[in-house]
């Protein structure tokens, strides 16, 4: 099975570079206050520059963003996907990418096998999901928390588009999300830090040395 990763978070010219030395296919820029990991989008803008070069996809992270955000996004970073991690409808996210242009990601919590069927009324309609694990009730971010889910809840399941599996990866376990899940891309953001928002450059070589193993 081959299977392909974005890196998400990343906000220092050595963690993106990683990231396309080791052949992500995507990367990720949170664009949130809140976030250990959040980024200005000019900064970001900077930073995708050789990603771009390489024709590594551009992801812009947001929670619930109204359209001021949105609009300075495409202006200041000029993302090649937005990611959508809040509680946005399917109509929102059809607007998202009407506005812009490009496409979506749809994040989705799950903890059990309710939330990935409630999913299906984005499948179609974002060009890709985002299978999460549920956030813990104490923690203010909607992903990037470490936390699994029961990866053998996808196995066997057939999207539309390809989807990714999120949550708790890190280079030691994601060969074995992928052989559970069946998970066509993965995305990973804590798995690969030495701290909150701190990536660790060897952490996302191995991550994704050992994606592509799979």
């Amino acid at each position: 099975m081959s299977c392909t990763a974005k890196i998400c978070g990343l906000t220092t010219p050595e963690t993106v570079g990683a990231a396309i030395e080791g052949r992500a296919s995507h990367i990720g820029f949170m664009i949130f206050g809140p976030s250990p990991r959040n980024i200005d989008p000019r900064n970001a803008f900077q930073l995708a520059a050789p990603a771009r070069a390489r024709n590594v996809q551009i992801v812009a992270v947001t929670v619930d963003p109204d359209d001021a955000l949105i609009d300075r996004l495409m202006a200041e970073l000029a993302p090649d996907l937005i990611q959508l991690h809040g509680h946005e409808t399917p109509a929102r996210v059809q607007a998202v990418a009407a506005r812009t242009g490009v496409g979506t990601i749809k994040a989705l919590s799950v903890s059990d096998s309710a939330d990935i069927e409630a999913a299906r009324a984005y499948d179609g309609v974002a060009q890709h999901l985002l299978f999460d694990a549920r956030p813990p009730p104490d923690s203010p971010l909607r992903g990037g928390n470490g936390v699994r889910f029961d990866w053998t809840l996808m196995a066997g399941l057939r999207f539309e588009r390809p989807w990714f599996l999120a949550g708790g990866l890190d280079p030691w376990v994601v060969t074995e999300a992928v052989a559970q899940s069946g998970a066509p891309l993965v995305d990973v953001s804590s798995g690969v830090e030495r701290g909150p928002g701190l990536k660790d450059a060897a952490l996302i070589s191995a991550f994704l040395d050992a994606v592509r193993r799979v």
